[in-house]
């Protein structure tokens, strides 16, 4: 199929993005990669009046530093991380995440703002990122605000984004050598979105521990009380119980599995993948 038509405006900035989403109304979307936007349209699952371009838009793929945190430009692509192209406010966790995004070909144009924009319940950046304590930054015409990610993610496909609103960018925490990381997914075959997913974070020297359940069919489910996890990690299946009863015991088996291998990697030795 072809998309329907729509017309087109290609953004120098990020302020020129809302300008431009304002003008245009409601019915006005972002594009970026559009590995998620793309087939939409074509399917003709989204009609928009109007597309707004901001792969040009070079400081919506900058990246700054500061002293306790990195700032990432929403139009970094994947495979950017991938590639150790830019800065890692982790240990080296962000380059083997993007690594199993989809296939390189995806990677190479998808974003990470793309990514948590369209809130895929089984993609793996959301999971991710919410689980690394990250904020959303967004600008609109009012100026720049920022968000726990947690407040940003409301529901599948969902985001806190008014229409003349862009995500700019994601900030988040550096961790530092004493921190620990486990990241796990069940997917049928490589490149494909995940059927259960979970992250677990402990940062003592910030005092952190994070865990968080993905794949659920609705927005990443952030785990209360992180500490028993790690304390025992065959807490998961109550964990999972707990907080995804409408889950059927096969996929709720999987979740915590999966939720049980993440804690289990984030207390065991830690390697960085090259």
């Amino acid at each position: 199929m072809k998309a329907a038509r729509f017309d087109y405006v290609r953004a120098v900035d990020a302020a020129d993005a809302v300008r431009c989403l304002g003008a245009g109304g409601p019915q006005t979307k972002i594009i970026a990669g559009g590995q998620s936007l793309g087939p939409m349209l074509n399917l003709r699952l989204a009609r928009p009046d109007k597309l707004v371009d901001i792969r040009r838009a070079a400081d919506l793929a900058a990246v700054a530093a500061t002293a306790d945190a990195v700032v990432y430009g929403a139009g970094i692509t994947h495979a950017a991380f991938e590639d150790r192209l830019v800065p890692d406010a982790t240990p080296g966790w962000l380059a083997p995440i993007a690594r199993g995004i989809a296939y390189r070909a995806v990677r190479n144009k998808g974003t990470i703002g793309g990514s948590v924009v369209h809130a895929d319940p089984a993609a793996d950046w959301p999971t991710v990122l919410l689980a690394l304590g990250a904020e959303a930054l967004t600008l609109g015409p009012a100026g720049p605000r920022a968000a726990p990610l947690a407040d940003f993610l409301v529901g599948p496909f969902q985001v806190a984004l008014a229409f003349d609103h862009l995500l700019t960018g994601l900030r988040l925490p550096k961790r530092g050598p004493h921190a620990r990381w486990g990241y796990w997914k069940f997917c049928r075959k490589t490149g494909e979105f995940a059927k259960a997913a979970a992250a677990v974070l402990h940062d003592p020297d910030r005092g952190e521990t994070r865990a968080v359940i993905g794949a659920v069919e609705r927005t990443p489910i952030l785990v209360p009380d992180a500490a028993e996890l790690l304390a025992d990690p065959r807490a998961a299946a109550d964990i999972v119980a707990r907080l995804a009863p409408e889950r059927a015991p096969a996929a709720q088996r999987l979740h915590a599995e999966a939720l049980e291998r993440a804690a289990r990697l984030a207390l065991a030795p830690q390697e960085i993948a090259a």
